[in-house]
């Protein structure tokens, strides 16, 4: 059985794409005592808040219909942001060649901090590569609990 965030993004992608909206992730959660369904979307030339409501308004219908989610809940449809958080390994390939913010688990062997800043070089579902300063490390994804780029710099 597929979970509410894969059911999501499946009913969302095809509204994404005929928007030509990139649908950037999709998060379930609870905050407090309530639960918030979260829908991301991107444009490399920037999303507005009739893109926001473009989305909301033709993903609202089909959600009531399909009802994957048991409770009651709020969806908000957002811009993925200027700092955003890289989730997927197409995330990551999407911005190879700039400076990101990595956070560990633990610090890694032969480092002082959990946190460091290095320019991706590639990435698999397994292993992420970096460059800090002349040197080039690979790290192992699921050591890493955090990547984040601000597209801001």
């Amino acid at each position: 059985m597929a979970s509410v965030v894969e059911t999501v993004k499946e009913l969302a992608k095809p509204i994404t794409d005929q928007l030509e909206l990139d649908l950037w992730d999709v998060e379930f959660k609870k905050e407090g005592s309530s639960y918030f369904l979260r829908i991301y979307i991107d444009r490399d030339e920037g999303v507005s808040i009739n893109d926001c409501e473009n989305v909301s308004r033709a993903i609202d219908p089909i959600l009531d219909e399909v009802d994957p989610i048991e409770q009651s809940y709020c969806l908000e449809v957002c811009s993925a942001g200027l700092v955003r958080e890289l989730r997927t390994t197409a995330h990551i390939n999407k911005f190879l060649g700039r400076t990101v913010e990595l956070g560990f688990y633990k610090v890694p062997e032969g480092y002082k901090t959990k946190k460091m800043d290095a320019k991706l070089i590639s990435a698999d579902d397994e292993n992420i590569t970096v460059q800090m300063g002349e040197e080039e490390k690979t790290f192992e994804r699921k050591a890493i609990s955090k990547i984040k780029i601000d597209l801001v710099d």
